[in-house]
């Protein structure tokens, strides 16, 4: 009888034991969410972050990655990510969240990839900001990915695309926010706001002539077959941001956060290193399905940012706060 009790006690020990392991593996492994399909630039970096993550930590602490939006669009993510049901994500910015993330959209912010580096390195005025929006809604930034520059992508021939002055009378899908209308609407194209989901259909049919809010690695993978030609005029800068939820990082012990700090910026400085690469692969991948780069000079780019400031911005500073956005975007005028 003793010999069956004791036995009773070491198997739920066992069994105790057991289910507590699963527990803290469980807790080690940091779901991770992010917007493109597998196999994608940010999909094969989010596997090497996780990958030197779960070296440093001796496989204490990992990633368990989510493509192509499985989680939900990044709109719902950023909310779950802030609650804490999803752990972290690679994506942008949700202006739904937040308006004042709207400053991150502005066109022509920044024109080149030189000026993109330093306004967005960590410490920057303009980080500084985007870390204190996240951080009130209990996210932290851990590293941002920068993805490209934007363009225009047309299925007709369009005259004098790269002279902001000119009418051209094409009109063009924006997204549904207004600085991207806004810009359309100021550089000589009718603005036509409609949901991702119906651009490649507006675009085949004839509705559209063309597409802006994107850069070439978006019109390749969406786009290729309707486009005819694509002007690299630097509308945007589309940077997206690690972001892991506070408390999440918060609970991590001393040596699994430090180890996470260094993944991360290591994550961040190898994208600096290969975006501008990056970025003129998919120009070329957009050229060999037969799609004509258009050539666009410095001061081609400089005239659109001299609408784009003059016009545009004012519009979208009062949207988001007069004193608020002046003094994020002081540093760019």
């Amino acid at each position: 009888m003793k010999k069956r009790i004791q036995y009773s006690t070491i198997a739920k020990s066992m069994l105790l034991a057991l289910t507590l392991a699963g527990t803290a593996v469980e807790a080690a492994t940091l779901k991770i969410s992010h917007v493109r399909p597998q196999g994608t630039a940010i999909d094969e970096d989010v596997h090497q972050l996780s990958e030197e993550l779960k070296a440093a930590t001796d496989g204490a602490l990992e990633l368990r990655v989510y493509a192509a939006n499985a989680l939900g669009d990044y709109t719902v993510v950023q909310e779950r990510v802030s609650l804490g049901a999803i752990d972290m994500a690679v994506q942008p910015p949700s202006a739904s969240a937040d308006k004042r993330f709207q400053v991150i959209y502005m066109p022509y912010m920044v024109k080149n990839w030189n000026d993109a580096r330093k306004a967005y390195t960590p410490g920057s005025p303009l980080r500084n900001t985007i870390d204190e929006l996240y951080q009130s809604q209990d996210i932290k930034v851990l590293a941002a990915w920068p993805v490209y520059f934007g363009g225009i992508a047309l299925n007709r021939e369009v005259g004098q695309v790269t002279d902001p002055t000119h009418n051209k009378g094409a009109k063009l899908r924006v997204p549904p926010m207004k600085s991207f209308q806004m810009l359309a609407d100021s550089t000589g194209f009718i603005g036509s706001p409609l949901p991702f989901s119906e651009a490649f259909t507006a675009v085949q049919t004839g509705v559209v002539d063309g597409v802006m809010g994107s850069g070439a690695e978006g019109y390749y993978a969406s786009f290729r077959d309707v486009t005819k030609s694509y002007v690299p005029l630097n509308t945007h800068f589309e940077v997206w941001f690690l972001q892991i939820n506070a408390e999440r990082y918060a609970d991590l012990d001393d040596a699994d956060r430090a180890a996470l700090d260094k993944a991360a910026q290591n994550f961040e400085q190898r994208r600096w290193e290969t975006a501008r690469a990056d970025q003129a692969a998919n120009e070329q991948y957009l050229a060999d399905a037969g799609a004509t780069i258009v050539e666009v000079t410095e001061a081609d780019i400089n005239a659109y940012a001299d609408v784009a400031r003059e016009r545009i911005w004012p519009e979208i500073i009062k949207d988001i706060g007069q004193d608020w956005a002046e003094q994020v975007l002081s540093q760019f005028k």
